[in-house]
C-alpha cells in the first residue's frame, strides 16, 4: 500500500490550501497536522469537514506562532528550539537538562491535537523529522503500539555506510515499540532523482510512505499532474489508518 502523506497541515493557512486541494482531487490520503500554529484551528475544522486521516507532526523546530498558547509552554519550545537547530548533529545527542521540557512540550500538543481533532493521531511524525530526536527516542514519551514516521528510504550507495548503519539502529528500536511503514521516501528527492518507479514496485508488497509538502509547487503540480493520477490508479492506496 502506498500512503501519500502531506505534511505541515496548519502550519499557514497556504500549507494547509494546498493539501487540501490534493486531497479532494484524490493525490493524497493522510495529512500530518501542527498544533499551536496559525492556521491550526481552522485546519483542525476543515479535516473534520473532510473526514481526513491525521496524525499528529510534533513540532520541536520552531516557535508556536498561534494568539494563544500557555506562556511556560512558549518557553520550553524556546529551549527545545535552541538546543535542537543549533546545528545537525544536535538531535543525534540526548540533553538531560530537557527532559521535562521535552516531555511537557510532547505532552501539551498531544493533549491539543485531541481537543482539535476530537481524537488520537492516527500516527506520529516530526517537523523537520525531530521525532527521531535521541530525547524522545530514549523516552516513553509516545505510547506504545503508535503507528510512527520511521527513518528515509536509501538504495545502496545513497549514504554513507555510518549514516545507513545509524538509521538501521533508530529503526530498528522503533519497531520494538511502534508500528512502521516498511519503507520511506520524498516526493521532491524521488522526483529529482527519477526514482517513483522504484516506490511504485515497492508498494505493490509494502506499506510505503512518500512525504510531500504540497505548498511547494514542484511537489503540487506533480500530485495534480495526469501521470501521478495513472500511477496511483494502478495501485493500492490508502492513509496511516490502515496500516
Amino acid at each position: 500500500m502506498l500512503i501519500i502523506n502531506a505534511d505541515d497541515w496548519g502550519r499557514s493557512a497556504a500549507e494547509t490550501d494546498a493539501a487540501l486541494r490534493c486531497y479532494r482531487a484524490n493525490r493524497i490520503t493522510s495529512v500530518s497536522a501542527m498544533v499551536f500554529m496559525a492556521d491550526s484551528e481552522r485546519g483542525a475544522e476543515l479535516a473534520r469537514d473532510n473526514q481526513l486521516d491525521v496524525g499528529l507532526h510534533l513540532n520541536f523546530a520552531e516557535g508556536f506562532t498561534a494568539t494563544k498558547y500557555p506562556g511556560m509552554l512558549g518557553e520550553c519550545q524556546g529551549r527545545l528550539v535552541r538546543f535542537l537547530m543549533r546545528n545537525r548533529y544536535s538531535q543525534l545527542l540526548y540533553n538531560p537538562l530537557l527532559r521535562k521540557a521535552f516531555a511537557y512540550s510532547c505532552q501539551a500538543q498531544s493533549a491539543e491535537f485531541v481537543r482539535l481533532f476530537g481524537k488520537a493521531p492516527s500516527h506520529i511524525d516530526g517537523h523537520h523529522h525531530m521525532h527521531l530526536c535521541a530525547n524522545l527516542l530514549l523516552s516513553n514519551m509516545i505510547p506504545a503500539g503508535m503507528r510512527m514516521r520511521r527513518n528515509f528510504s536509501f538504495w545502496p550507495g545513497e549514504k554513507s555506510f555510518l549514516n545507513r548503519a545509524y538509521r538501521g539502529l533508530v529503526d530498528r528500536r522503533l519497531s520494538r515499540r511502534y508500528r512502521l511503514t516498511h519503507y520511506f521516501f520524498d516526493l521532491t528527492q524521488c522526483i529529482e532523482q527519477k526514482k517513483l518507479d522504484r516506490v511504485v514496485a515497492l508498494a505493490k508488497s509494502n506499506n510505503v510512505e512518500l512525504m510531500t509538502h504540497p505548498v511547494v509547487q514542484l511537489e503540487a503540480d506533480y500530485l495534480l499532474s495526469d501521470d501521478f493520477r495513472v500511477m496511483v490508479e494502478r495501485l493500492n492506496v490508502g492513509g496511516y489508518a490502515l496500516v
